[in-house]
């Protein structure tokens, strides 16, 4: 369900509430952990979507630290990659929002790097890591416009709440910060 649509210099910036493995576009983001092993959360549901392959190419470059990202084949799934973007060093680690901030940052890197045009990120340390929707979704849209303002490859992002609450942070912060 499309909650918002808005354009921020030429970028399309899309606020869905649905399940990021369904979503057609080059790259989704998983908010893995160090060592790159998906277990629950959007990893988990990204591997059972997607297949294990994914984590099999995944692992292979573990440990990947907090502020780094690395793409993988994304199996299955209707996109072409999956960024993994570490929000944690160990599975089901209490983290606080700068490492969100940090994640979100790698993500976009690596997309810029590889000329993906179409990225799908879901709340990046709202699950286990404990972040609030809130926070996580400011830090995030304040990254997502400073990467904008230096320039990106990035023609669509779809920030995707798969809960309520997240969705209408996502929806907020989009209103609040890019304008």
């Amino acid at each position: 369900m499309e909650l918002l649509e808005h354009t921020y210099k030429n970028v399309k910036v899309r606020v869905l509430r649905e399940d990021i493995t369904k979503l057609e576009v080059d790259a989704i983001v998983n908010p893995a952990n160090s060592l790159l092993v998906m277990g629950g959360g959007v990893a988990g549901a990204i591997k059972r979507a997607g297949g294990k392959e994914i984590e099999e190419e995944a692992v292979k470059h573990a440990p990947l630290p907090v502020g780094k990202a690395v793409a993988t084949t994304a199996g299955k799934l209707r996109a072409k990659y999956v960024i993994h973007a570490p929000t944690m060093e160990r599975p089901a680690m209490q983290i606080g929002v700068e490492n969100a901030r940090k994640a979100m940052k790698a993500a976009l890197e690596c997309a810029k790097e590889m000329g993906i045009k179409s990225i799908a990120f879901p709340g990046l340390g709202t699950g286990v890591g404990g972040v609030s929707p809130k926070e996580a979704a400011k830090a995030m849209v304040e990254e997502l416009k400073n990467h904008i303002d230096e320039g990106t490859s990035l023609n669509e992002v779809v920030l995707v709440g798969f809960g309520e609450e997240l969705a209408k942070e996502f929806e907020n912060a989009v209103k609040e910060k890019l304008h």
